[in-house]
């Protein structure tokens, strides 16, 4: 089965562009409209990643993202942002509710496509046989690396590919002081362009998620 991207857009023609563009590359998509149908959509249907058409002055793109990356309890898909030159406040809005990844238009149609592959391979887990490999301890976390799942005191903490990389990569390296750089090459790949501030964005959402069981606990 091809992979599932949601298509959150009120411009229909935009739609059928983008759906070619996937259906050509191998992904399945389907077009969503409002905020409500959005998020039951990524809710019911397990999307490999959901993309915005974030058009000016809209809030519902932040309040979609928001709510799939910080409210449902379910592993939240990659949110990608489609967004309109010159909308500093939009993308801040974005970033603050975790956005995963954003593009300005214009932009090359083959850049969304490089991102959805890459984010593809982060979230299969590797092949180690009929088992799981032996797993990372630290304290009262627990990472399996082929199953991509993390426990702590026995409750299980959904992440997203990308914190499951960084909490891979401090746990391997506990004790070291780890740079943003170090950390880009961590947990992204290598034909992805991440900033600062994204770094600090999954790392903000990494320590949330984190917190969240210990505080439950």
């Amino acid at each position: 089965m091809n992979p599932l991207v949601l298509i959150c857009s009120e411009d229909a023609e935009f739609y059928l562009l983008f759906s070619h563009i996937l259906k050509v590359d191998g992904f399945a998509s389907e077009l969503v409209g409002g905020f409500e149908e959005a998020v039951r959509q990524s809710t019911d249907r397990e999307p490999h990643a959901v993309v915005l058409d974030c058009r000016p002055a809209s809030t519902t793109g932040p309040a979609i993202c928001a709510k799939l990356k910080g409210e449902l309890q379910i592993p939240a898909p990659p949110v990608v942002a489609l967004i309109a030159p010159g909308a500093e406040e939009q993308h801040l809005n974005l970033v603050k509710a975790g956005i995963d990844e954003s593009f300005v238009r214009p932009f090359a149609p083959a850049k969304l496509l490089t991102y959805l592959r890459a984010a593809l391979e982060m979230s299969r887990p590797a092949s180690h046989g009929s088992g799981d490999s032996k797993p990372l301890i630290c304290g009262d976390l627990e990472v399996r690396l082929a199953s991509h799942r993390v426990r702590c005191n026995g409750q299980q903490i959904h992440l997203g590919p990308i914190e499951f990389n960084l909490l891979r990569h401090l746990i391997e390296n506990g004790g070291k002081v780890c740079s943003r750089d170090e950390l880009i090459r961590a947990a992204w790949p290598d034909n992805i362009y991440v900033d600062a501030r994204t770094v600090d964005v999954h790392i903000a959402r990494l320590r949330k998620a984190l917190k969240t069981v210990h505080t439950a606990a």
